[in-house]
C-alpha cells in the first residue's frame, strides 16, 4: 500500500468521522463503478476513489445512508445524493489500460443465447417488469463469473458482462444461474435500491432460485468463482 493511498483513506475517514460516522474501522478505495459505497464485513467500508474530492453535503450523505436508523424515505434522499455525486470523473481510467477485446468464434449464438434467457427469465421471475440490456463477453474474467455494470451518473443498468471461460467450461444451466444473479442486481438498480449482497438481494435471490451468495463453488479443485 503507497503512503498516498493510505494518506486518502485516513483522511477520508476522518472528515467523515467528523461528519458523525462510527462503526468503521477503516476505509478501502477503490475504483470499481459498480458499487461506489459499500460496508462490508468487519467494519470495512468501501468507497470509490472520487469521494476523496466529495465536498460535505455529498459526505453527509453518506453518513445518513450507511446509518441503520435512518428513515427509509431519508435514505432514499441520501442515496440518490451520493450517487449524484459524480465520483467516476474524478479518477478517470488510464489512457490505454483497458483495450477493446476481439470478438471470439461462438460469441454471436452465445449473446443470443443469453438474450433469449433473459426474455424467459424475465418474464417467468420478475413479471416482465425488467428492461431488455446489452449483453457482453470478456476473456479477462478469471475468478468471476458475471458482473453487472452501471452507468457512471444514473447509477441504472447498463450491461451485463459474463465470463466467456465460464460459458465454455461450465455449460449453460449454471450460466443460467449466473445470469440470474445478474438480473437480481439489474432489479435491484431498476428499483433504486443498493446494489450489493445485502438483505434486499438475498430476499429477491432465495426467491428466483439462486443461491444468495457472492460466491459459487465450481472449481474441480475446490476454488471458489465469484459474482459481481
Amino acid at each position: 500500500m503507497s503512503l498516498q493511498l493510505w494518506d486518502d483513506e485516513a483522511a477520508l475517514q476522518h472528515r467523515l468521522e467528523l461528519l458523525g460516522l462510527t462503526g468503521v474501522k477503516r476505509i478501502a478505495l477503490h475504483e470499481n463503478r459498480t458499487v461506489m459505497v459499500n460496508l462490508v464485513r468487519e467494519g470495512v467500508l468501501r468507497m470509490h476513489r472520487g469521494y476523496v474530492y466529495a465536498p460535505d453535503r455529498v459526505l453527509r450523505a453518506v453518513v445518513r445512508f450507511l446509518n441503520p436508523r435512518t428513515r427509509p424515505a431519508q435514505l432514499q434522499r441520501a442515496e440518490r445524493e451520493l450517487l449524484g455525486f459524480p465520483a467516476e470523473e474524478y479518477v478517470p481510467p488510464k489512457p490505454g489500460s483497458r483495450r477493446a477485446e476481439r470478438s471470439q468464434p461462438g460469441d454471436a449464438r452465445a449473446l443470443e443465447v443469453l438474450a433469449d434467457l433473459h426474455r424467459r427469465f424475465n418474464r417467468d421471475h420478475f413479471g416482465g417488469r425488467l428492461s431488455e440490456i446489452r449483453f457482453r463477453l470478456s476473456g479477462r474474467m478469471r475468478s468471476r463469473l458475471g458482473e453487472l455494470v452501471l452507468r457512471e451518473r444514473r447509477h441504472r443498468p447498463k450491461e451485463i458482462v459474463l465470463s466467456r471461460r465460464h460459458i465454455q467450461r461450465d455449460g449453460w444451466p449454471e450460466v443460467g444461474h449466473t445470469l440470474l444473479h445478474e438480473m437480481v442486481h439489474q432489479w435491484q438498480a431498476e428499483r433504486g435500491l443498493p446494489v450489493d449482497h445485502g438483505p434486499a438481494f438475498r430476499q429477491k435471490a432465495q426467491e428466483v432460485g439462486v443461491e444468495p451468495s457472492a460466491r459459487r463453488w465450481l472449481d474441480a479443485r475446490g476454488k471458489a468463482a465469484r459474482y459481481s
